[in-house]
């Protein structure tokens, strides 16, 4: 009998049961074999998921039953507040972009792409290979692999300009995700309770790990263009910072890049103030009109830490990603990294480097490029048409997503709940700023799952939008 056959009989019961008191018997296995005409085989297999889900409970020597609900005492964890004390930082709560979805609902929210995105048969097959490989049973230097080490300083060394020298394996620290990079590069470049400048809005998991890092925000106002040097320069001065968190390339959330004369006058304010730039290329592999230029190639004097991360690119189940960073500053990351994780698990370094080195990689990230621009442009005209009062300032040359600006007297949390009780899921745009937010804002992520039904999720956030503004 097939699984088909159990989960019919799964479903039937389920039926039965929600209409019988607590303590009813449940039909005998024999009686049930030949209600369903299944196998005995098959019959015990629902009874066991009954069982599991909670439904059902079986008396030796007796029968089954429909399960007794028993009322117990709540447990009291209040001991706990006076342990526990209060937090040395405030945290945020989950992020929407983390959040679930039901399966029929559009998701906007998300900020990883659609698993038909990946190279789904690339990351089978070097799982596959790493788990036959060594690094399967052993452990990896706390630094890296030198070969994944290698990789990454070589992508970064071709783009390094001539005069410029390119960086060598020795400074690169592989990292289990990028968003654990960003904490110990907070954590042993900015310190507990010292200031960072971040660009607002900016990645919400940077304010994350600000806030688990005790690092005190102060931003900077960017936009499509990205941030005003001279901006930056007084926060420099007003605060006495000695880091900037910034994300020159395809920005979250706005999809901002740097033209190459800002980059080299915000190099030219972190270098005069003897800082340094956290430079998070999260979105390097995610270019469509433009390529990524990383600010970290027209810097040899160890002011720019470059931090570049696979996991969204390759797969979120290969969560690799690596800090650059020269002089003491890589001591320091590495330092930091040894005592919160030792190392990454080789099987993953492993595979994301047998992944990045296959032929077809490059072809993958041509063809990625030509969904992403599909999808973006799909999703801009969508709401160019049924959300008319949605603003966009302007359509990213990369990166995952669109940042709309609403009317300002827009309830954002209202019009979330309003999209997602008709089945769309969206992000509220206040989780990207350090600060209060100037305005309305939502994100929208054009690389999740069901393309096609952007123009049904335009239309719902386009009622909602106009429900709003009527109240």
């Amino acid at each position: 009998m097939s699984d088909d056959s159990s989960a019919r009989i799964v479903a039937g019961l389920r039926a039965w049961i929600a209409q019988a008191p607590p303590g009813t018997r449940v039909p005998s296995n024999r009686a049930l074999t030949a209600q369903y005409g299944a196998s005995p085989v098959t019959v015990q297999k629902a009874m066991h998921v009954l069982a599991a889900q909670g439904l059902v409970e079986s008396r030796p020597g007796v029968g089954t039953f429909v399960r007794t609900v028993r009322t117990v005492r709540p447990p009291d964890y209040g001991w706990q507040t006076g342990a526990l004390r209060s937090p040395r930082a405030p945290l945020p709560v989950l992020a929407t972009p983390l959040r679930g979805q039901s399966p029929d609902a559009i998701g906007l929210h998300s900020g990883y792409p659609d698993r038909e995105l990946l190279p789904e048969r690339l990351v089978r097959a070097a799982l596959a290979r790493a788990a036959r490989a060594d690094a399967a049973l052993t452990r990896s230097d706390t630094a890296g692999l030198p070969e994944l080490r290698a990789w990454f300083a070589g992508e970064l060394g071709r783009a390094t300009p001539a005069g410029v020298t390119p960086p060598a394996p020795r400074d690169v620290v592989v990292l289990p995700g990028s968003q654990s990079g960003l904490s110990s590069t907070f954590r042993a470049l900015v310190g507990f309770g010292r200031p960072l400048l971040v660009e607002s809005p900016t990645y919400w998991g940077a304010i994350l790990a600000a806030a688990q890092a005790g690092v005190r925000l102060v931003p900077v106002p960017s936009g499509a263009a990205g941030p005003d040097p001279d901006e930056l320069a007084r926060a420099f001065e007003e605060t006495g910072a000695r880091a900037f968190y910034a994300q020159p390339n395809y920005a979250n959330p706005t999809g901002a890049q740097w033209s190459p004369e800002l980059v080299g006058q915000v190099l030219d304010v972190v270098r005069a103030h003897g800082a340094f730039l956290v430079e998070d290329d999260w979105a390097h592999d995610f270019g469509i009109d433009t390529t990524a230029r990383p600010v970290a190639a027209h810097d040899d004097e160890g002011h720019v830490v470059y931090l570049r991360s696979l996991t969204k690119s390759v797969s979120p189940a290969v969560r690799v990603a690596a800090v650059i960073a020269r002089g003491p500053a890589r001591d320091r990351v590495l330092a930091d990294r040894g005592a919160e994780s030792m190392y990454v698990a080789g099987v993953l370094q492993a595979a994301a480097l047998d992944v990045v080195t296959q032929p077809g990689w490059r072809a993958h990230l041509r063809a990625l490029r030509h969904h992403l621009r599909a999808r973006r442009d799909l999703l801009a005209a969508c709401l160019a048409e049924h959300v008319p009062d949605a603003h966009l300032e302007h359509v990213p040359p990369g990166g995952l997503n669109l940042w709309a600006r609403l009317p300002d007297a827009t309830d954002r949390d209202r019009l979330v709940r309003d999209c997602e009780a008709e089945g769309v899921v969206i992000a509220p745009g206040a989780e990207w700023f350090p600060a209060e937010p100037p305005g309305s804002f939502i994100r929208l992520n054009y690389s999740g799952p069901d393309p096609a039904r952007f123009p049904d999720a335009a239309r719902v956030i386009g009622r909602a939008l106009a429900r709003a503004a009527r109240r």
